[in-house]
């Protein structure tokens, strides 16, 4: 079949830039002119020339993930200025745990994070950097059970398996609270599990991971003045889209509220367009620094500052995670109406373009419209067991045609009301899954389509599937 395919340049991966990496790197070089000269000791030019060429040559065994047709997992190539800023950075290679490890990119760090806490409309707050959206989430639950000592934490069944385990490190009580049919934490579920007491802190997920349900935050601050509970924001995925324009009124309704969570995570290497690992951790409450007090005298006598040490868990971090994430919000400032809310909202269109395809064709199931930007569906069968194995197989053929998926297992409970028609002889359904987080997926959509229809008919039809199943 032809396909129209939209144009790409002759070479896939960015290269241009690399000039620019040189200017600057230059420039930088040029403040450091006045120090006596010296020589590095030497390295061996071929040798370096040949590693680099097997790095690159075995690198080339992945997926896709800069390209269009990577609509799978949650994986995105950081902007240009990131990947330079973040280059850059390495000749220096600072280390923002104490200051005069990381005196600029400490304060970058300082900056980048402010603005992070402004689009939740935080002008005092205490945050930081981390390595991604597990640490920063594990601090976040560290501080509730010091605030909440011997207390529960609460989750939707579908919230980020790392609560749990989290709450299993630090030895705290945790329970799962049952989802709606929209995969969302089910206030009334919610309710009933407070009322029988014991509950310190409850974890929203804006942007589960599997689905992208968010859960109903207006009833979960409702019921915290009602229960005193403490409120903690699961946003790695979701928190910048409190910028895209085109959500649907109940899922803004939940970020314009965001704000007024004890504590939020939000994840720039996800859709903040940095490079791995770059997450955030946010209170609002900045008292809560006393927990992380601690003296360090071998590293914080450089300065009065504070160091960002003396409110991490982490000691070591990379400081060219902050000087990247500094660039990035520098050059795409992160206001509504602005270009970097506008590319947000283009993959949340490509993923509506993608489900309204998929609900009108005869050959899948949907499940509840997308919230954000990941697109969960099935083809259409009889039995369970068997849309999962076609699940796989499309999977399978769609990667053949280099388009690669992702695949959930999701309960047969939150399926049901989907297709009423499919016998629930299993527990789980293997649905397929895409998170269009690209801006260039808005281009793509009915390529995606064509190429799932091509893998969807390699089987037969859904009456030949089923007949293979009696």
């Amino acid at each position: 079949m032809d396909h129209t395919t939209p144009a790409v340049p002759a070479s896939q991966l960015d290269v241009n830039s690399l000039s620019q990496l040189e200017a600057a790197l230059r420039r930088l070089d040029g403040g450091f002119a006045d120090l006596p000269a010296f020589e590095a000791e030497g390295e061996d030019a071929a040798g370096l020339a040949r590693v680099l060429a097997e790095v690159a040559e075995r690198l080339r065994d992945n997926y896709p993930y800069f390209h269009p047709l990577y609509a799978g997992q949650m994986l995105k190539p950081p902007h240009p200025v990131a990947r330079l800023a973040y280059a850059l950075a390495l000749w220096l290679n600072p280390n923002n745990h104490a200051l005069d490890g990381g005196r600029a990119s400490s304060r970058m760090e300082k900056e980048a994070v402010a603005a992070l806490a402004r689009l939740f409309g935080w002008e005092t707050h205490l945050g930081h950097l981390c390595g991604g959206g597990t640490l920063a989430n594990l601090e976040a639950l560290w501080v509730a059970g010091q605030l909440r000592p011997g207390t529960t934490v609460l989750a939707s069944a579908h919230a980020h398996y790392t609560h749990q385990r989290i709450s299993a490190v630090l030895g705290l009580s945790f329970e799962a609270v049952a989802c709606d049919a929209r995969g969302r934490l089910d206030a009334g579920a919610l309710e009933r599990r407070l009322a029988q007491g014991g509950v310190g802190t409850v974890v929203a997920t804006l942007g589960a991971t599997a689905t992208g349900a968010v859960d109903p935050l207006p009833r979960l601050l409702a019921l915290r003045e009602r229960y005193g509970f403490r409120l903690h924001a699961d946003a790695a995925y979701g928190g910048y889209f409190t910028l895209a324009d085109n959500l649907a009124p109940e899922t803004r309704q939940a970020f314009d509220v965001l704000g007024q969570a004890d504590s939020l995570v939000i994840d720039p290497h996800k859709h903040g367009l940095q490079p791995y690992g770059c997450g955030c951790v946010l209170f609002r409450d900045p008292s809560v620094g006393r927990f992380y007090k601690h003296d360090s005298p071998y590293t914080y006598f450089s300065s009065a500052e504070l160091h960002l040490g003396e409110i991490s868990l982490e000691c070591s971090r990379p400081g060219a995670a902050a000087v990247g994430l500094w660039a990035t919000q520098r050059l795409l400032p992160l206001e509504p109406g602005g270009v970097f809310a506008g590319r947000l909202a283009r993959g949340r269109a490509a993923a509506l373009a993608l489900f309204a395809r998929l609900r009108a064709d005869p050959r899948f199931v949907t499940i509840f419209e997308p919230e954000l930007d990941i697109v969960v569906w099935l083809p259409r069968a009889e039995r369970a067991t068997e849309a999962s194995r076609r699940s796989r197989a499309i999977f399978a053929e769609a990667a053949r045609r280099h388009l690669h998926l992702a695949l959930a297992e999701l309960p047969m409970e939150l399926i049901g009301p989907y297709a009423p028609h499919m016998a629930a002889n299993r527990e789980t359904v293997t649905c397929l899954r895409s998170v269009l987080m690209k801006p260039e997926h808005a281009g793509w959509v009915e390529r995606i389509h064509a190429i799932l229809g091509e893998a969807a008919s390699v089987g037969g039809s859904p009456d030949d599937w089923a007949a293979s199943h009696v």
